[in-house]
C-alpha cells in the first residue's frame, strides 16, 4: 500500500484518538472519509459519511465506497461500576457483532486493509517477571478484554476467508489532550496538591501517548509488513505510580505529595470500600513489549513520557479543568 494514494475510512472519527488521528492524516497522502453517527462540526477529514447508530445492521455500503483501508475505533470501551445485568453481551453487541459486520462488509467492498483498535486486555491484567508480548496466549479476564479478544478472533477469520488483511493494535492506557477516566483523576489529583498514599507501591505499567499510538496506526496503515499482523505498542518507558505521580507534578511545575502507606493495608482499605479494581490498577505492574512494531514497521515513538505528560497538562490547565 505503500506511494499509493488511498482512500482510509475511519470509524469512532469524533473519539479521543480518532480526532488525533484525523488531524495527523489531514496533511498526508491519504484521502481520509470519517465516519460519524451524526452531523459533526469541525471533523478534520476530507469526506464525512454519515452512518448513524453502530450495530450488527448498520448500512457501511456508501462509506466504504472507493475505500482501500478501514481504521476502526469504535468500541464500548472499559466501564467501571458497570449497571448492566450482562456486561459481556453488551460489549459484545458493539466490540464484536458491529466489528464483524462492518469488517465483512468491507471486505465484500473491495477494502485491502482492516486496521483494529484492540486493547492489551487481550492479553491480561498484569505482568510479572516479563512484559506481554505478541506471543504470549491471551488470557482476557473481564467482559471488555473478552469481547475484543472475540472481535480479533472473527476479524483474522474473515481475513482468512476473503484476503482481506487484517492489522491489529493492542494499546495499554492511553492518554493525552482529551484524557478521560482514570488517568483525568489522577490528574485532578495531583494538580489539586492531594496527598496520596502511593509512595511505596513498586509496580511498572506501560502507557501510550495519543501521537505515539497515531503514528502507529499511521504506520499500520501504510507499511505492506504490517499486513495480518498483531502489535503491541507502549512509549517504551514503563513507570511505576509513584513516579507517574512525579513526573505529572514536575509537569505541573508542583512538588508531587506521596505518602507512604503499606500496600498490604492500601489492598484492605481498597476491598472495604469497593474498589479493588482501581486499586489493582494503581499498584499492579502491566508492562508491554513493543519491539516487535518498532522492528517489522520501523516505528518509533516520536514523543517521549516527558513530552507527552507535558502535553497533556497543558491541555488540562487550558481546557479539561
Amino acid at each position: 500500500m505503500a506511494g499509493i494514494v488511498n482512500r482510509v475510512l475511519v470509524s469512532g472519527a469524533t473519539g479521543f484518538v480518532g480526532r488525533a488521528l484525523l488531524a495527523r492524516l489531514r496533511d498526508s497522502e491519504y484521502q481520509v472519509r470519517a465516519a460519524v453517527r451524526k452531523p459533526e462540526p469541525a471533523i478534520a477529514a476530507d469526506e464525512i459519511a454519515i452512518v448513524g447508530n453502530i450495530g450488527h445492521d448498520t448500512d457501511w455500503q456508501a462509506a466504504l465506497q472507493g475505500v482501500n483501508c478501514v481504521v476502526h475505533l469504535v468500541a464500548r470501551t472499559h466501564v467501571l461500576d458497570d449497571p448492566s445485568t450482562d456486561p459481556l453481551a453488551e460489549y459484545r453487541r458493539i466490540n464484536v457483532a458491529a466489528t464483524e459486520h462492518l469488517a465483512r462488509q468491507a471486505a465484500r467492498s473491495g477494502v485491502r486493509r482492516f486496521v483494529f483498535l484492540s486493547s492489551i486486555k487481550v492479553n491480561g491484567e498484569s505482568t510479572a517477571a516479563r512484559p506481554f508480548s505478541e506471543r504470549d496466549d491471551p488470557r482476557p479476564e473481564d467482559a471488555y478484554g473478552i469481547s475484543k479478544r472475540e472481535a480479533e478472533d472473527l476479524l483474522r477469520a474473515i481475513g482468512s476467508e476473503t484476503g482481506m488483511e487484517i492489522v491489529i493494535l493492542r494499546p495499554p492506557l492511553v492518554y493525552g489532550p482529551g484524557v478521560k477516566g482514570n488517568f483525568l483523576q489522577l490528574l485532578k489529583a495531583v494538580a489539586k496538591g492531594l496527598p496520596l498514599p502511593l509512595a511505596s507501591i513498586d509496580n511498572r505499567r506501560s502507557l501510550v501517548y495519543v501521537g505515539n499510538l497515531v503514528d502507529a496506526i499511521i504506520a499500520c496503515i501504510r507499511e505492506p509488513a504490517a499486513a495480518d499482523k498483531t502489535f503491541l505498542v507502549s512509549d517504551g518507558e514503563d513507570l511505576s505510580t509513584p513516579e507517574m505521580i512525579r513526573r505529572l507534578a514536575a509537569a505541573m511545575g508542583r512538588p508531587p505529595r506521596r505518602l507512604p502507606c503499606p500496600p498490604a493495608l492500601l489492598a484492605l482499605a481498597a476491598r472495604l470500600l469497593g474498589h479493588e479494581a482501581a486499586f489493582r490498577r494503581l499498584s499492579g505492574s502491566l508492562a508491554v513489549d513493543s519491539s516487535l512494531l518498532r522492528k517489522t514497521l520501523g516505528w518509533q515513538p516520536r514523543y517521549s513520557v516527558n513530552q507527552g505528560f507535558s502535553e497533556t497538562v497543558q491541555w488540562y490547565h487550558q481546557d479539561a479543568k
